[in-house]
């Protein structure tokens, strides 16, 4: 029993290892926090950058074809962020995301399947905080 737990978490090394082989982004996770000014007193809502350069990757899947409602064409895109699995994201925060020479922001559209390996957080253009 000890010698297939061993090869089962050999495996999911291994497995790990491969997924972060390829991150070839890094994103920024910033959320709202209350910041009191200290001549005023008045507390206020500012955005924090709660972690930097986190090694990642964007996937992106057309889940539906172009689909035309009159004079506007639209299509479905899914955008899914990978990421090692220890990092905490908050609901609701902002993702600033560098992968290709290209940065773009975006925010949760649903909560992360987190795996041994890795995590995956579905994500949506940045739309602002709600």
């Amino acid at each position: 029993m000890v010698m297939v737990k061993q090869v089962v978490r050999q495996a999911r090394k291994m497995h790990r290892e491969a997924v972060e082989a390829f991150y070839d982004g890094r994103c920024g996770i910033y959320e709202m926090r209350s910041e009191k000014d200290p001549e005023t007193k008045v507390t206020r809502q500012v955005e924090a950058l709660v972690q930097d350069g986190v090694p990642c990757r964007l996937s992106y899947s057309s889940v539906t074809p172009a689909m035309e409602s009159g004079t506007i064409t639209t299509a479905a895109q899914t955008i899914k962020l990978f990421l090692a699995p220890e990092r905490m994201i908050p609901p609701g925060c902002r993702i600033e995301v560098s992968q290709q020479g290209k940065t773009e922001s975006y925010g949760q559209s649903g909560k992360a399947a987190v795996y041994s390996s890795h995590q995956e957080i579905l994500l949506e253009l940045w739309r602002g905080y709600a």
